[in-house]
């Protein structure tokens, strides 16, 4: 992989390969956690916005239409660090992506009718995720996890928050955050003079100053809480988690080799004892999420309500099951985790966004160490990290049925 910084502070990230595809990502370091509580949801808003026109092309159709009739994906996210945008488009076409995706972020016009419309579709997506017991429990296992720290909230905001969103706080808010020194291009594919192009249509971007994000200290937890929710819905979702540490933190990576071990597929700790041996649920896992500055481990399972007592004695049996952990399950969960790695970044859109994550993080030259870091991990890691952060001062979210 090679890195160029651009006079204006953009940090290049170029992986040539021989695939018949470029992935564009275009990534900037900010999203929710950065919000004050009366704009919460704007970085997710303006991720919509950035789509719906610009002074070159008039409305979304426009903008989706140039990318496929190519044959090409397109998409964004936003997270509570960062905001990204990307293509994937044969190679012949790397020219055209740069320049929509330049043209997005220099030309949007951000237009109140189009704004407004939007909105509506935010909402949209809010009751989605509200509706869906698989993806609010996870809203409300963050709002309980953390006490202090941003990632407490959700990605999306509030209802009340999008609605009061205006033209002129989404501009403020773009102008601070959105400029080139805060700024990622990672690029993945055969194509060649990736610097100079980036370079002929986002040079002309002036930087300023970025504000920083204060830092919060998390309050560690000292006791166990539980949430339930009630619904008239047909099963139950349980999430039991723990704060772990940040990516930066050498613990990070033992955690990783931790959920190799328990959630791995079928054959691992969680899914073998909840569902293979007991049949006590159909859907087992986990979760490692790991940002600049926190962490959390989490299992989640969707079960009747009747066997939430157990599954729960359960999952912390397997916790303490990794003080007896032997050598031979310790590979294995290393040879899963370097086998669904390469797996992964085989496709050129997850290996330019694995670069841009760790540029964000700290330096994309991690994202090569990553692999290493996990080879040397050893089983009295495994024991350490296990006393260290799973005990019985954990987080239990319930979406119970009625």
């Amino acid at each position: 992989m090679k890195k160029y910084t651009l006079n204006n502070g953009i940090k290049i990230l170029f992986e040539k390969n021989n695939s018949k595809s470029v992935s564009v990502e275009v990534m900037f370091k900010v999203g929710s956690n950065y919000e004050s509580a009366n704009i919460a949801g704007i970085s997710h808003y303006l991720e919509h916005m950035l789509f719906e026109g610009t002074r070159k092309r008039k409305n979304s159709t426009q903008i989706a239409n140039e990318i496929e009739k190519y044959g090409a994906e397109f998409n964004a996210y936003t997270t509570g660090a960062r905001t990204a945008f990307f293509i994937k488009i044969i190679n012949k076409r790397f020219d055209k992506a740069l320049e929509i995706l330049s043209d997005m972020m220099k030309n949007s016009v951000f237009d109140e009718k189009i704004m407004e419309k939007e909105k509506k579709v935010i909402l949209k997506e809010i009751n989605m995720v509200t509706d869906d017991p698989r993806q609010h429990q996870w809203i409300i296992f963050h709002k309980n996890l953390f006490e202090k720290h941003p990632a407490k909230n959700p990605t999306y905001g509030s209802k009340e928050t999008v609605k009061a969103i205006t033209r002129e706080a989404l501009m403020s808010y773009f102008g601070k955050y959105y400029l080139p020194n805060n700024m990622i291009v990672s690029v993945v594919g055969n194509v060649n003079g990736a610097k100079n192009k980036i370079s002929k249509y986002f040079s002309d971007m002036n930087p300023k100053q970025v504000l920083q994000r204060k830092t919060i200290k998390e309050p560690k937890q000292d006791n166990s809480k539980k949430f339930v929710e009630k619904r008239k819905i047909n099963n139950s979702y349980m999430v039991l988690g723990y704060k772990t540490a940040s990516r930066l933190d050498n613990d990070s990576y033992v955690l990783d080799v931790v959920y190799g071990i328990l959630a791995r597929g079928q054959s691992g700790w969680l899914f073998d004892e909840i569902r293979n041996k007991r049949g006590l649920a159909y859907q087992v896992g986990a979760m490692h999420e790991t940002e600049k500055d926190h962490g959390y481990f989490a299992v989640y399972t969707g079960l009747d309500k009747s066997n939430i007592e157990k599954a729960r004695k359960i999952i912390l049996e397997q916790f303490k099951r990794l003080q007896n952990l032997s050598r031979k399950e310790l590979e294995e969960a290393k040879t899963y985790l370097e086998g669904n790695h390469a797996l992964t970044i085989e496709d050129n859109f997850h290996l330019a966004d694995n670069n841009a994550y760790w540029e964000s993080i700290k330096d994309s030259s991690l994202a090569k160490n990553y692999l290493k870091n996990i080879r040397k991990v050893t089983v009295n890691d495994i024991k350490r990290v296990a006393k260290k952060y799973f005990n019985n001062n954990y987080t239990l979210v319930v979406i119970e049925q009625k």
